[in-house]
């Protein structure tokens, strides 16, 4: 604004030229009829330019080794970010690096964004980003993250968290992108629609800012396999009009996705396939298995196991996984590669354990098996052992008392049960018993602000609010 208004002043005292061969004076008649201090000023700075750039003063001081020339060049450029920092009269100044270069240079100020950044992984991903000094950016619709999830961080200058859907497009500058929007429970996956279009958005703000884009993909993508253990190069086993299809086909078509804009646009992109993961954090009724037995052990219920318990799961703490897609996002390789603890149990294996960590006397109750659901599970990490230099160091006895203490916090509010909050939160006919009419707004909100109350009850809400008559038997 200064510099403008100083051209404005000049100009305003500087005569028109009374004919037009006055612009075709050469340059040095110019120079002797101007008496414009500032036109003097841009021509020395001209020359100065072209002398430092081309004919450098210290070009014959002693040659740096790389080392210090590095170090003089990193120096240079912080010096240099504190001057413009202070001169500007912006508070948040950052460079867009972009995923292409190199990480090396990298060290401080990547802006990160992490969709499902509100939810079990997520949250646990953006408390290690932003302990290691990046800006983290949060994109979440609150469908099963939970902003207490990440209250801690809500006084930093480096986070931000946005409500925001990833089914719509959404315009931000950022360096990396880890998506892990899309819930992974079956008890949520079957009443959210398949999130094939978010993962297209974020492929396209990747492009557009040259971001390196990791997305979290699963074991599911394997089905009920016929390999065991399961190598990235399997294809899988998998039904893809079953009750789990929803979950499985969208996650691999997340990865066809993703690699189609990787060969076609040339984005930088990396691809996790997780197994199970447990720990602190996950909804306490979330509908995964170990979820399931550290809540019904402390309730006082039934461990509930389907089938006859022979099936086998791998089960990884959070902090490994979040270790492993830090590593994987920094690395050179684009995948995919498999996340999880190479450690096997049994569904009464787990269940046992559970009981070891819990409640010695809890019981064991058996139920008929769900549909397609896959008898073995169990990764090969060996390409992320070597590429990586990944590994878990976790073991499902050290991890889980940590979980269970986690989940012990929400009990003491004893919450609503999934049939009581309905209840509250739609009207019912009086003239047809067991049906709701009309969501009851007011009662709704308030159960939204309960961290609480079923997450899953949020969406069924959610997704019922504008429906009319329907059974609330089961629910």
């Amino acid at each position: 604004m200064n510099s403008e208004l100083i051209h404005r002043t000049q100009a305003s005292k500087t005569p028109k030229p009374n004919d037009t061969l006055h612009h075709a004076q050469k340059p040095t008649n110019l120079l002797k009829k101007s008496r414009d201090p500032l036109l003097y000023t841009f021509i020395g700075i001209a020359i100065a330019t072209f002398f430092f750039n081309f004919f450098d003063p210290l070009s014959k001081t002693p040659p740096l080794s790389q080392q210090q020339s590095e170090s003089a060049q990193l120096q240079t450029r912080h010096v240099l970010y504190e001057t413009t920092s202070s001169q500007s009269s912006h508070h948040d100044v950052h460079f867009n690096v972009g995923g292409k270069v190199p990480l090396g240079l990298k060290k401080k100020g990547l802006r990160i964004l992490v969709t499902g950044g509100a939810g079990f992984v997520g949250s646990h991903l953006v408390d290690r980003l932003i302990e290691r000094g990046d800006t983290v950016i949060v994109v979440d619709n609150f469908f099963t993250g939970r902003k207490d999830n990440l209250v801690q961080h809500f006084g930093s200058p480096r986070f931000e968290l946005i409500r925001h859907d990833v089914v719509e497009p959404i315009l931000l500058e950022v360096d990396q992108i880890y998506h892990l929007a899309c819930p992974a429970s079956p008890v949520h996956y079957k009443y959210n629609p398949t999130n094939v279009v978010g993962t297209m958005n974020m492929l396209g703000l990747a492009k557009r800012v040259g971001a390196r884009f990791l997305v979290t993909s699963t074991s599911e993508v394997y089905g009920d396999p016929l390999q065991h253990p399961q190598v990235e190069t399997y294809w899988g086993n998998v039904n893809p009009i079953g009750v789990r299809s929803c979950y499985d086909e969208g996650k691999r078509t997340a990865e066809t996705l993703t690699m189609d804009y990787h060969r076609g646009h040339g984005i930088e992109v990396r691809i996790a396939r997780i197994f199970n993961t447990y720990g602190p954090r996950m909804c306490i009724d979330d509908g995964r298995v170990v979820s399931n037995f550290v809540a019904q052990a402390l309730r006082k219920e039934p461990l509930t196991v389907y089938g006859d318990g022979k099936q086998t799961r791998s089960f990884q703490y959070v902090s490994d996984l979040v270790e492993g897609l830090i590593r994987l996002m920094e690395g050179d390789h684009v995948g995919p590669f498999n996340l999880g603890n190479p450690s096997e149990f049994t569904m009464l294996e787990l269940a046992q354990v559970v009981q070891e960590t819990i409640d010695p006397y809890a019981k064991i109750e058996f139920r008929p098996n769900t549909e397609d659901d896959p008898h073995k599970r169990k990764p090969d990490i060996t390409k992320a052992r070597e590429l990586l230099g990944w590994h878990p160091t976790v073991s499902l006895r050290n991890g889980l008392p940590l979980m269970v203490e986690d989940f012990k916090q929400p009990l003491k509010h004893k919450p609503l049960s999934l049939a009581r909050s309905c209840r509250l939160a739609l009207k019912t006919d009086p003239n047809r018993p067991g049906f709701a009419y009309e969501l009851n707004q007011p009662v709704f909100l308030c159960l939204l602000r309960e961290t609480f109350v079923d997450s899953f009850l949020v969406g069924f809400l959610r997704n019922n609010q504008n429906r009319k008559f329907f059974h609330l038997e089961g629910h």
